[in-house]
């Protein structure tokens, strides 16, 4: 198969999609940040996403992750993950201080950043190796903005299995069956926290033992359907109903081997996108779906290759009936809900 790009039909973005496009709140659920180093986030670069690519794709909030890779299970490692952690989500925090953008830690922030005209940036920790076995840790990173952990990323941690085993770091398939007895607590502490618990590259049972615990909505950042596409990093229907039964989402993401296995990024759409959004939708409702695009962490397709694209995603809605009131709650609506019902859980 050749590497030109596929063009799909019906895009890009007509001025009628644009305009509903520029009037909901869009909020992309998973973005990763270069680290250590990257250029400005208030300039125009290599990056899919940055300041002026928000903007101009209408993106009124974004979420970027403390991104901690799988290290080994030592208390040296642990620590410097955490410390990585740390450093991150104070980097993310200065990133809201550029003009034209705004750190945001509640549904609230988010709301009131976008009427002043500016984009909120919000914090969050992929992989729970972040805190090694110390769940005093989750105090820390959601003192420092976090609203949500990812609670493994590629390898198992002490938290939890993850759906993806690591054999150079010498994972046998299950190391917990699921959560281990640490993860079982720490869903209650993010509970407490107004942290949300992240199911994306989770293994199923200890997805579908997150969603049995937590008194709050649970989510999947940024995951596609397994029935469209058979990968382990993907959720099946039984998964996506338990994380509808906690009042959560599925953010679909637009990582091109999620959505084909083993399509490249010039293989798949927009259209492929939506075919996923379209299977989430049916199977537990509108209300329970949404966008996190894990743009420069993997994430792009034809359409969709960056930040500035990101009317052509509700261009392709449009196309195939969703109304405003539909763009609105994939684009936002519902995680912000959810993460207002995580707010009153830890107040309560």
């Amino acid at each position: 198969m050749n590497d030109m790009p596929i063009e799909p039909a019906g895009l890009f973005a007509s001025d009628e999609a644009r305009a509903v496009h520029a009037g909901v709140l869009a909020l992309d659920s998973h973005i990763d940040i270069p680290w250590p180093d990257g250029p400005a986030f208030a300039e125009p670069s290599w990056r899919r996403v940055e300041l002026p690519k928000l903007k101009r794709g209408g993106i009124g909030a974004a979420f970027f992750a403390a991104y901690v890779p799988q290290g080994p299970r030592t208390p040296t490692a642990e620590g410097e993950a955490f410390d990585r952690a740390c450093a991150m989500l104070r980097a993310i925090a200065r990133m809201g201080e550029c003009p034209g953008a705004r750190h945001a830690t509640t549904a609230d922030e988010i709301e009131q950043a976008s009427r002043d005209g500016v984009v909120a940036i919000v914090g969050c920790v992929e992989n729970g190796y972040a805190i090694g076995t110390d769940l005093r840790r989750l105090e820390t990173l959601r003192a420092l903005g976090a609203r949500y952990l990812t609670i493994t990323h590629n390898g198992h941690n002490a938290l939890a299995d993850s759906a993806i085993a690591r054999a150079d770091l010498h994972d046998p398939p299950a190391l917990h069956g699921g959560l281990s007895p640490l993860g079982r607590a720490a869903i209650p502490v993010l509970n407490r926290l107004g942290m949300l618990a992240d199911v994306s590259h989770l293994a199923r049972e200890a997805a579908l033992e997150v969603a049995s615990i937590s008194r709050a909505p649970v989510v999947a950042t940024h995951s596609c359907v397994r029935a469209l596409c058979d990968h382990p990093r993907n959720i099946d229907d039984e998964t996506m109903d338990a994380l509808r039964d906690t009042g959560g989402v599925v953010q679909i993401t637009a990582v091109s081997g999620f959505l084909r296995l083993r399509a490249k990024e010039t293989e798949v759409t927009v259209g492929d996108v939506v075919d996923h959004i379209d299977h989430a939708v049916g199977r537990i409702g509108i209300a329970h779906v949404g966008i996190g695009s894990d743009f420069d962490g993997g994430g792009a397709v034809v359409g969709w290759r960056d930040a500035s694209e990101s009317a052509n995603v509700t261009a392709e809605l449009l196309r195939r009936g969703y109304d405003r009131r539909d763009v609105a709650a994939l684009w936002g609506g519902n995680m912000l809900r959810v993460l207002r019902a995580a707010e009153a859980i830890a107040e309560d």
